[in-house]
């Protein structure tokens, strides 16, 4: 059967398949040590389980409103005032199954043919794809590590073109945790006065922050950028909720029209019980947030150090998320069995072989001299896997 042309933008999430390859080989027996699933190992907090059973005794399981109840959009405003000192009305929030189905959906109303869409790199993986799902063209823009990672003004300017229809920006970031402080966003504001390009401000590690770092996004900005930019943000990090998919976008009335409209289109509204979950979520106890961030924290601390004492991996420390991006460029040009590493897929495949470790190869965030690993699973596994990796690496040839 002949598939669709959209069939040659696909292609499959690194992140899932690494980690259900990982899964895959502990079912053939393999003691696997898995560093790639980006979700918090940590069970959802039992009020939010509470609400959503409650949800489901009461009948809560019908058809809702596309966009979300109103007492979520609610919640989400009250959290966004509480939080992020930004208000909203309800015409201005859409709640959709998870932060990705949020940017597919804004993806589609926003871009076009003919459209650029700026996205610094490293990046999530989604986002090209989803970029190339509308139609429209991603132009990546090299944010390098002496840069902590993050989009400089310089480069941003000179990647806009007059093709430039948005930024796309992460912070805390996955790949790297690298987050934007206020005074940095306000310096890439200033290379966007005066044009109508939008930014995206993918917020989904909002509270995974350390060492005291204040999180801001464009919005927090000025009254104008503001106007510009759409917020997206979830509960699948911050509240340990993966499997829930409950995302949510704040913004402009015509662009959540439009996105509302679409989403009526393809999945209608969001899991009735797991709305009313989620206004416990926004609104409820928050008081298990801090204590996931102080055990991320250690792990964190744990994890760099432990790669920084490998010779020729160079790790640098995270001010968010539950990532590391470790440089492992140097150890390219070494041999495994005879055959030579040259890139980050290769390493990855050797950790795999020799190590029983599964990473995600950094190739497929835009920088193929790193790796990534989540540090979202338990300290004996970080440190039983920071070793298999030294051992390997110390094997190299």
């Amino acid at each position: 059967m002949k598939l669709g042309p959209l069939t040659n933008v696909l292609r499959p999430s690194p992140t899932l398949a690494v980690t259900m390859k990982a899964k895959a080989l502990q079912k053939e027996g393999r003691d696997i040590i898995g560093f790639g699933a980006g979700e918090p190992d940590f069970d959802t907090p039992d009020n939010i389980k509470a609400a959503a059973i409650r949800a489901i005794q009461e009948g809560f399981t019908k058809y809702t409103p596309v966009g979300g109840i109103d007492e979520l959009k609610d919640a989400v405003i009250t959290k966004l005032r509480r939080d992020n000192g930004l208000e909203y009305k309800r015409s201005q929030i859409v709640v959709s199954t998870g932060a990705k189905h949020t940017l597919f959906n804004m993806a589609q109303v926003l871009f076009g043919q003919g459209d650029e869409v700026i996205i610094p790199a490293p990046y999530w993986v989604s986002y090209p794809d989803i970029v190339q799902l509308a139609d429209a063209t991603p132009v990546i823009v090299d944010a390098a590590e002496a840069e902590g990672f993050k989009l400089t003004p310089a480069k941003l300017k000179k990647a806009i073109t007059a093709r430039t229809k948005a930024l796309i920006l992460n912070s805390p970031s996955n790949p790297t945790g690298a987050a934007y402080t206020l005074d940095e966003l306000k310096a890439l504001a200033e290379v966007l006065a005066g044009t109508e390009i939008i930014v995206i401000s993918d917020d989904i590690y909002e509270k995974i922050v350390y060492d005291g770092f204040r999180f801001a996004n464009m919005a927090n900005v000025s009254g104008e950028m503001k106007e510009r930019t759409i917020v997206v943000n979830g509960l699948s990090k911050s509240h340990a909720m993966t499997g829930w998919r409950m995302g949510y976008a704040a913004g402009p009335d015509n662009v959540i029209a439009a996105m509302t409209e679409i989403q009526s289109q393809s999945t209608s509204n969001p899991t009735s019980i797991v709305q009313k979950a989620s206004i416990e979520a926004l609104l409820g106890d928050q008081s298990f947030i801090p204590k996931m961030v102080a055990e991320f924290k250690k792990r964190r601390d744990t994890i760099v150090a432990a790669l920084n004492a490998v010779p020729g991996i160079t790790c640098a420390t995270p001010a968010g998320a539950f990532y590391v991006f470790p440089r492992v460029a140097a150890l390219y040009g070494r041999k495994h069995r005879g055959k030579a590493i040259t890139n980050s897929n290769e390493f990855s495949e050797f950790l795999l072989e020799e190590a029983n470790v599964a990473v995600v190869a950094g190739g497929a965030f835009g920088n193929d001299e790193c790796i990534r690993l989540s540090y979202a699973t338990s300290m004996a596994l970080i440190v039983e896997g920071t070793k298999r990796i030294a051992r390997a690496v110390a094997s190299l040839e």
